[in-house]
């Protein structure tokens, strides 16, 4: 045995003598460099159905529910409840459209859209809301018109005259 069993062996492959490209690459563009995220391509967190989830989420662009969440506080972009989803809980979101059930707070900055199989327990607020015939809310809804830094402050309201002096 004048021969190591380990010699034939080469643990390094040799580089390539050409750079190598992805699958499917676009001639040009640099492998190295990520590419640009398309705005529909956010941090999507999807509970399929059949999936019940609770507690925290965080850094989620887009929360898709067709199952059951139960959460004390969610922030994201979107909120998107599909029909037999529950949503149980605190949310804040720019954009919600919910055609299963919220029971809880939802907080809606920009719309809240509520199809015709949606239900909304509990408190909503929303700059812009849209209810499909045959969607349900029981509870509150609260309108934002206007930011709440332009909203006057109650000793700002124009004093009834009175006839006493002013002490």
């Amino acid at each position: 045995m004048s021969k190591s069993p380990f010699s034939a062996v080469n643990p390094v492959p040799p580089p390539p003598s050409t750079p190598a490209r992805p699958l499917g690459g676009t001639p040009g563009i640099n492998p190295a460099r990520p590419p640009v995220k398309d705005p529909a391509e956010r941090r999507t967190l999807v509970v399929g159905r059949g999936i019940s989830v609770q507690g925290t989420v965080q850094d989620a662009e887009r929360l898709v529910v067709e199952g059951t969440v139960e959460a004390s506080m969610i922030r994201a972009t979107e909120l998107s409840i599909a029909p037999g989803g529950v949503f149980k809980g605190e949310v804040e979101v720019d954009e919600a459209e919910i055609a299963g059930t919220i029971d809880g707070t939802l907080v809606a900055k920009a719309a809240l859209v509520v199809r015709a199989s949606g239900r909304v327990l509990g408190t909503a607020r929303c700059r812009r809301l849209q209810v499909e015939d045959g969607g349900q809310i029981t509870g509150r809804i609260e309108m934002i018109t206007e930011p709440a830094s332009a909203a006057p402050a109650p000793s700002e309201s124009p004093a009834k005259p009175s006839s006493e002096p002013a002490l």
